[in-house]
């Protein structure tokens, strides 16, 4: 009899890691990284309205994820908002707050006097998709929507053109 039983239960254990690992292959989380087409995202703007990635098709995009909290993006602010004051027209830059509300976004851009676009991922689910693990992090999309750059950490108003001026 406790023969029969600890067959069954390793059968069931057998089928049990089989079920996960066959779940887990299928739901894999899709991710994008350098030299991969940009996932094409839908975020909700500070005017709460929706926002797509496409929507600036054929631009080179600089993405920005920062939060408010965060020293290193309180420093690099400054020079983004430069960077876009300068060179906006011809480089798009978009920043993309993870789980502040709009509210408190809002006071830091009126705080900064920032006339940037300011996006939120509530939830995270396209952070993930960029694989996006702290901030600042920022990512340079050319113009056919390839992602080649992700870069970790704050960067000056230089650095970024540097950046990004080499794919125009």
């Amino acid at each position: 009899m406790n023969k029969r039983i600890t067959k069954l239960l390793v059968l069931l254990l057998v089928i049990g890691m089989f079920s996960f690992f066959a779940y887990s292959l299928l739901n894999k989380a899709k991710t994008t990284d350098v030299g991969d087409k940009a996932y094409n995202f839908e975020l909700e703007n500070l005017q709460g309205k929706q926002t797509k990635l496409s929507d600036y098709k054929g631009n080179i995009i600089v993405l920005n994820y920062f939060a408010t909290w965060c020293a290193p993006c309180v420093e690099e602010a400054p020079e983004l908002q430069a960077f876009d004051k300068d060179y906006g027209d011809k480089y798009k830059i978009l920043f993309i707050d993870r789980g502040e509300t709009r509210d408190h976004v809002k006071t830091f851009v009126e705080k900064n006097k920032s006339v940037s676009t300011y996006l939120f991922d509530y939830n995270a689910k396209v952070s993930k998709i960029y694989n996006v693990t702290g901030q600042p992090e920022t990512f340079v999309i050319d113009k056919k929507g390839i992602i080649r750059n992700h870069y970790n950490g704050p960067l000056t108003e230089m650095e970024l053109y540097n950046m990004v001026k080499k794919y125009d």
